[in-house]
Parts: C-alpha cells; structure tokens; sequence
C-alpha cells in the first residue's frame, strides 16, 4: 500500500468516527463536516491512489493470433522463446504504471501457473519443460520493480467439460484460493464479464449458457477472495469494488460518478456512474496499447502514441477513475520496441509535467472556512489527508489562490477529500489575466481527480475555484498547476508480418450498400455502414484481389469511430471463388467480443483456398442497431 494510502485511511477512520480529538482540543477545533452519501471501503481509498496500472495478456491466444481461444488449443503451442517479465515491468514502470494486472487464464482455460486442478496448462507445455510458471515469474518481477501485483481470471472456461455445471464452480473457487494463497498480497482480483457460449468443452463443442449471477454466486466469491486478500479490490459483478466503464476505449465519461444504484450492472450507467448512487463502485478504464487485446504482428504500426496516450490518460485519470493500459507481449515473451517507446515518451512526459505544482508558494484564500483545521490553504500543503472546507450549510463556496508572479500553467488539477463522499455537483474555474476575470472551465463532479486542461498556457494572477452546485459543504483536498511537457515524438516500426495480403490492388466487385470502398482503405477511421441485415436480407460484399492466390484465412476490423445506431457484425460467413461464379464455403462462426473489444479479428481457414475472389456474408449485428458498420477486412496467405 503506497503512504499516500496509510494516511487517507487514517484520516478516513477519523471522518467516520466524527471528532476524535481529545477533549481540550475539541473545544476549540471545528468538527468535521459528516460524510454525504456513499464512501470508499479502505482497500477502494488504496486502489484510488494507484491511478494507473497495467494489463497484461499474455497465453495461448498470443501464440494462435486469436482474441479469444476455444479452449481446443494444445498446451504444447505456449512455448516463449524469451521470456522476460523484468522487461515488461521496466516498460510499464517506465509508462508511469504503478502495478501489472496479469492474465492467468483467459476463456479458453490456459493456465500460466503449474496448477494440478487441469492438465490444461503450463504443466503441460515444452517451456522450461513443464517447470515453469509464469505467474510467480511475473510477480516477482513486479515486486522488484516496487510495483504492486494483481490477476485476473476468467470465470468462463471454454476448455472445461463441465463448465455450466455445478462441479466447475467449485474448480473455479479452488482456483481462485490456489492464486490468492500462492503469489503475496494482491491489489486487484478480476473476473471478466463475458461468460458462456461456444467452446470446446472437454470434447463436447457446444454452445453452453448460463445466468452469471445465479451461477456463480458472486458474493460469495467475492468474499472468498477477501478472505485471502482482503486489501484486494475485485473488479466487475454486482457487489464487487470496482465496475468496469462500459467500453474498452479507455474513455470515462464526464461526468463519471464512483457511485452507482444497487443494482446489477448496466452498461449504460457504467461509463458515467449514477451521481448519489447507494454504493461505492468507481469504475476503471480499461483500454489497450494496441489495437487487440493480445500480441498481433500486423499491429506493430498501430500502437497508440505517446500523444494518444496522454489523451487517454485525461479521458480515464482525469475523470476521477483509474487507468489499466493493456500492454500484450509477443511470441518471444517480450514487449514490442514501439510499445517500449510509446510508454517512456509517455511516462517521461508526465514526469516533466507533474514534478512541478506551480501553486506552490500561492496564497490561498476562501469565502468561507470551517475553522482553522480547514483552511484554505490545505489545498496547497500536499498532505491527501488534508482539506478545506466550508460550516455546514455554506454548499456554494469559492477558494482564490494569489499566485506568484510569472507562473504560466495550462493544466489544473483538483481532488476532493473521498473518505467524506462526493460532496461537489458542479463547479467552475476562473483566472484573473490583466486585472479581469475569466472562466476557463466549467464541469460536474471532481472526486479523485479533475484534471482541466486548458486549450493554450495562461499567465494569471490569480486562479479561483467556484463551487456552483452541492447538497453540503465541499471538502477539497488539493488545486495543483502544472505546465504539460510535450511528449517526445515516437516513430513506429511497420507491421512484422509479410503474410498478410496487400490490399492494393483490390477491388470491391459488389455490395449491399454503397462506400465498401473504405473497406479496402487500412484506415480504422473510415467504415462500410449499411442497415443492419434481418433474416433473409443479410450484407455482403464481394472483393475481386485482383489475382488467384492461396488464401489461408480472413479478417474483419470493426469500426472504432463512435457512431451512434451502428454496431459491428455478430459473425461471418465466407466463400472463396477462382472465377467470381462458382463458391466454396470457407469459413464461418461468431467474432467474439467484438462489439466491446472492437478489435481486429482473424480467422483462419481449416485449409488454404485457391482464390481470386472473396465474398463475406454478414446475418445481423453484435448488438441490436439501425446499422452494420465494418471498417476493413484482410486476407493472408498462411495459418496463423
């Protein structure tokens, strides 16, 4: 636990117990003002302080090209050439991140530690010969690092033959006691949402359903995993301490509330929270440093920048959640140069930026104090467990800061004290530049973080909060400025993968829709949108490649731009022809998570096909809209 976290809990023991001081003290001191609404548990106020941390999926998708695997996969195909866990923590560590959240075993049921409950794992693989463990390997490194370490651990098993049934639950519990008992003191414990659905299934290949919550008993997992780790926030179901954000674009909304109803989850309160919500379930932004959530050679030219990721952090941090960047490593076990790159101009440029608070040496002052243990200037002392605030009653104070002449600053960042709540509605910034004052910025909710970034640097003489709207007295912990330093340029390698088909030379030879041209264009910006197929009247388009050549398999990237009333398709079915008239069923089956992931995905042929033409067939969309967008679809020339 960071000290920042040891003194906010101390300090949160104190707002719940009200005035703690002693008596002769008391007589003089002003209590606290009462928490309002729902407050964060102590292991939530030690999850708040990290911020930013990262992913890491790293399995048997990596070494199959897959996003999700079907749990048929041989366990000889985990095979790292060089694997190095102190290489991907120096780069997130590097990038800012404060812990690693691994995959110990995604759906299809790969286990990266030697567990004896499946033979369906490591154990079984030729890497160290059966000997080693991945798991503990990455824990130790992130412990090296200073960093602190969590899993994650897929309730759906697409390998298992008895998932659906009651004797996979109780597996699934024994390994969840086998991770939380074997690898220290865990931060974060996930359960990913998506669960049931096609798989292999012991040699069942079926599809198999189930309701989650009643299967699962989550409460009592949840519990399970405190009783081991009980500083260990669990990520996701209803009960849980953290919530996910409703995408994986890695953008919270703004507001985003950490309160939601007492409710099962709903994916449209998610990404922005219910403001006075009855539970304390802050979200997390989840988002990866490339396109996919595993390692994929042809995304080696599309990592996100350094300037993306800064973005991305204002989107995620700077709306009061926390950040947990993706970073896959590749066959070697190793991350990407790119990637490597992109997180230190990253993690370097918040260093730059944030090593100095240019409120620092200000005066602060405010309409309205509580008493003298809640001065204005508490925002400026750097102790999180200090605050302003303002006498019960007093809901719509200001707090002006005199700056010191010559500070230039285009970045503002406020936090609210959250152990009394989430007292602020809506707020206002100004700043006084040439003797006049001017609001720069006006938004709803501060909570953890509220960072105002400001479109050019302004040199004010003076910087005023406004709190506009609140059901009770603020408590504010902390104004900061900042002047951004800008990322130092990274250039990208281009993909590494020459067996994927050029798309140059093709052409669309027809469509149900116009503007299937942007499906050849290799811009995830531009889509194919037609209205969504009903039975009988699917979408299609077929693509002349220009030449017969031996085609091994497809892919279909979904559109990323947001675009409401659209979604990508729920699966696929593709023919291959040498003369565009006669067709040969080549594939077809369901694109997983693609209405969330929104990741390319690549499907490969069960045998190569002689082809001049390919033509896709897509029956409805992932999720119910007005229309199918797709962005690209690709060919390559061998299994993948």
């Amino acid at each position: 636990m960071t000290e920042i976290s040891r003194r906010l809990l101390i300090a949160s023991g104190l707002a719940a117990g009200g005035a703690a001081a002693s008596p002769a003290v008391a007589l003089t001191a002003a209590a606290p003002p009462r928490p309002w609404g729902a407050t964060p548990s102590p292991r939530q106020l030690a999850w708040h302080a990290r911020e930013q941390y990262a992913f890491v999926h790293f399995s048997i998708n990596t070494f199959t090209d897959r996003e999700w695997g079907y749990g048929d996969e041989s366990p000889a195909l985990f095979n790292p050439t060089d694997f190095a866990p102190d290489q991907i923590v120096a780069a997130a560590k590097a990038g800012g991140m404060k812990g690693i959240i691994l995959t110990a075993k995604h759906h299809d049921g790969f286990c990266l530690w030697p567990t004896l409950l499946t033979e369906h794992c490591i154990r079984n693989s030729p890497y160290k010969a059966g000997k080693g463990d991945v798991v503990g390997d990455m824990e130790r490194a992130t412990r090296r690092a200073g960093l602190d370490f969590g899993l994650y651990l897929s309730p759906w098993d697409r390998n298992h033959a008895d998932y659906g049934r009651p004797a996979y639950v109780d597996y699934y519990r024994k390994q969840v006691v086998e991770l939380c008992t074997r690898y220290g003191t865990l931060f974060e414990f996930w359960f990913d949402g998506a669960n049931g659905g096609d798989g292999y299934y012991g040699g069942a290949r079926e599809t198999r359903k189930i309701d989650a919550p009643r299967y699962y008993n989550w409460p009592s997992i949840i519990a399970l995993v405190h009783q081991h780790q009980p500083m260990a926030c669990t990520f996701d179901p209803l009960g849980a301490d953290v919530r996910w954000v409703g995408n994986e674009d890695g953008v919270a909304g703004d507001p985003c509330w950490p309160t939601m109803p007492n409710h099962p989850y709903v994916q449209a309160e998610g990404n922005a929270g219910v403001r006075g919500g009855e539970l304390w379930w802050p979200a997390e932004t989840d988002v990866s440093i490339r396109p996919g959530w595993f390692y994929h050679a042809d995304e080696n030219a599309k990592v996100k920048t350094p300037e993306r990721l800064l973005r991305l952090y204002d989107e995620s941090i700077g709306r009061g959640t926390n950040l947990n960047l993706n970073l896959p490593p590749d066959r070697r076990g190793r991350l990407g140069d790119g990637d490597v790159a992109s997180l230190t101009a990253f993690g370097d440029a918040q260093r730059a930026t944030y090593t100095t608070n240019l409120a620092a040496g200000a005066v602060a002052s405010a309409s309205a104090v509580r008493g003298p243990g809640f001065a204005a200037a508490k925002v400026l002392d750097g102790d999180p467990a200090s605050y302003w605030s303002a006498p019960d009653g007093v809901t719509t104070p200001s707090l002006t800061l005199d700056l010191p002449p010559g500070r230039r600053f285009d970045l503002i960042r406020l936090r609210e004290f959250l152990p009394l709540g989430v007292r602020v509605t809506r707020f206002a910034v100004d700043v006084e530049v040439g003797g006049e004052w001017q609001q720069v910025a006006e938004h709803q909710g501060i909570g953890n973080q509220r960072l105002i970034r400001l479109p050019q640097p302004v040199a004010a003489r003076r910087m005023r909060l406004r709190i506009l709207e609140a059901p009770v007295c603020p408590a504010i912990s902390e104004v900061a400025l900042f002047r951004q330093s800008a990322p130092k340029p990274v250039i990208l390698a281009a993909a590494a993968d020459s067996t994927v088909l050029s798309s140059v030379r093709w052409a669309i030879v027809a469509a149900t829709g116009p503007g299937a041209e942007a499906l050849l264009d290799d811009d995830a910006g531009t889509a194919w949108r037609v209205p969504a197929p009903t039975p009988g009247a699917p979408a299609r388009v077929t693509i002349d490649l220009g030449t017969a050549v031996s085609v091994a398999g497809i892919s279909i990237t979904p559109s990323r731009t947001v675009a409401a009333g659209s979604a990508p398709p729920k699966g696929y079915d593709v023919a291959v022809s040498t003369d565009g008239k006669s067709w040969v069923p080549a594939a077809a089956g369901e694109l997983s998570n693609i209405a969330y992931a929104l990741s390319t995905q690549r499907i490969s042929f069960a045998a190569p096909h002689q082809a001049r033409f390919l033509r896709f067939t897509f029956a409805q969309t992932a999720v119910p809209a007005a229309k199918l967008a797709i962005a690209g679809v690709g060919a390559f020339t061998a299994a993948r």
